[in-house]
């Protein structure tokens, strides 16, 4: 049997539009290994075209459980992970290669291009996005939880920020996929929220879901992405307050009576309006025609602060 140098894991769940062109991407590796998680439709079927080499794991509705698993299927001295809806470019693989060949390294984290409904998304925290998917077995351990980071063990590099050294990752694609996806993680996130401790604060369906909105739109200079830069920090905003209202009624739904919940919710609309309001004003400064209308933003940024 030839030594197997790049093992390429991929789990799947009812990833018929996508399989196809994932796994043939991923031609330049050695072997491909699928751990499928309870697919309804014909995922495996077609990746058989591609591997003998698929397994099948419980489904559990994301798919970190099933990192580790598929792992310890794979043969070879090194592992890319990817996801069904990612692709990895010519050039990405080459490198890849090379680093392989090299062997100076324990594990890359590769930049992903985050298409979402249809669009690159180069600002809004989307880009570079980096990933840790390459790495020498053993090197690298998945947690449980929901979009957790993995452990790392030796040396690690990250790849330049480059589209032709970046996964193509074909995210969301409408917006019901986005709202089903949401559901179902808006859930497990919820419950590790409750796990670790947390307790429900009114304050926070407010404060929240308002300061993901600013962290992606304005932070994350999601408005240079234009109308989907909107969409998605608007799309975000929802999920993250989909999270807190699952913890409230994971606690009974309690009740809080309108002369408590006043001073409540006029604080923490006053504090986000105060960060809206800064970072509005940054973005101004930044599309500043002028040195003077520069100097003039940033004495009213500062004067309401």
């Amino acid at each position: 049997m030839a030594k197997i140098k790049i093992s390429a894991v991929v789990n799947t769940r009812n990833e018929s539009e996508n399989i196809f062109d994932c796994l043939k991407s991923l031609g330049f590796c050695d072997e491909i290994v699928v751990v499928d998680m309870e697919s309804e439709d014909n995922t495996k079927e077609i990746a058989k075209q591609f591997t003998d080499r698929i397994y099948d794991h419980k489904a559990v509705g994301y798919v970190e459980p099933a990192r580790n698993y598929a792992i310890k299927k794979a043969l070879g001295e090194w592992i890319l992970i990817v996801d069904a809806d990612e692709r990895v470019p010519k050039t990405l693989a080459a490198k890849l290669i090379e680093i392989a060949d090299k062997n100076e390294v324990d594990f890359v984290r590769i930049p992903r291009k985050n298409l979402v409904f249809g669009q690159w998304l180069q600002h809004s925290r989307w880009w570079p996005d980096y990933n840790i998917r390459f790495f020498k077995k053993g090197s690298v351990d998945w947690q449980d939880e929901i979009h957790s980071v993995p452990i790392t063990y030796g040396t690690g590099i990250n790849l330049e920020a480059e589209a032709g050294l970046a996964l193509e990752h074909h995210h969301y694609r409408t917006i019901d996929e986005y709202f089903i996806r949401a559901l179902r993680y808006s859930s497990q996130q919820a419950k590790e929220l409750i796990d670790s401790g947390y307790k429900f604060d009114p304050a926070d369906l407010i404060k929240k879901p308002i300061g993901e909105f600013l962290s992606r739109y304005f932070a994350g200079e999601g408005y240079r992405d234009g109308l989907h830069g909107l969409i998605v920090a608007m799309l975000q905003l929802f999920s993250i307050l989909l999270i807190y209202l699952k913890v409230w009624q994971a606690e009974g739904g309690k009740p809080v009576i309108e002369r408590v919940f006043t001073p409540t919710w006029q604080t923490a609309f006053l504090d986000k309006f105060r960060e809206f309001r800064y970072w509005f004003l940054s973005s101004k400064i930044q599309n500043s025609k002028t040195k003077t209308e520069a100097f003039f933003l940033k004495l009213r940024r500062r004067l309401f602060r």
